[in-house]
């Protein structure tokens, strides 16, 4: 412990603090950066708020002329509307008819579209599950026949 020394921490001097400053200090290209921000985005806040205050002035000066044309305007909106969502629709369904169509004829020539591994699970399912029917329905239908047979043995 003796060792060591305590030395008073160093006073800052002016000439440090200016020498610091001045290492800090933005270069022209920053300064030219900077220009241009303040510049532009004041110009943006202008062009806002002039933007603003015409839309504002427009509602104030156009809503007696809208509320006078409201039962016109309100039915030919709805007819819009209507027309744009099945224009929209007939154009939905016929792409996905055409995408149907595109991938059924891909199928059936042998292509392997995607997830058509999936549909001939789903066929062979199917089959087998028609296979086990028609061999549980010939089995319980030759039961019932019997039963048939037993109970009205003049049928």
């Amino acid at each position: 412990m003796a060792d060591r020394q305590i030395y008073p921490p160093p006073r800052p001097t002016t000439a440090t603090f200016l020498q610091k400053l001045k290492e800090h200090a933005p270069n022209s290209t920053q300064l030219i950066g900077l220009a241009t921000l303040v510049i532009s985005g004041g110009i943006l806040l202008l062009l806002a708020g002039l933007t603003l205050t015409i839309t504002v002035l427009a509602l104030i000066f156009f809503s007696p002329l809208v509320l006078i044309s409201s039962p016109i305007w309100v039915p030919i909106g709805i007819l819009i509307f209507i027309t744009i969502f099945g224009l929209l629709s007939f154009l939905g369904f016929g792409v996905a008819t055409v995408a149907a169509v595109a991938w059924l004829y891909r199928y059936l020539r042998g292509y392997r579209p995607p997830g058509s591994d999936r549909v001939d699970y789903a066929r062979t399912r199917i089959a087998d599950t028609a296979g086990h029917v028609k061999d549980y329905a010939r089995e319980y239908g030759g039961y019932l026949h019997n039963k048939v047979k037993d109970a009205a043995p003049s049928a």
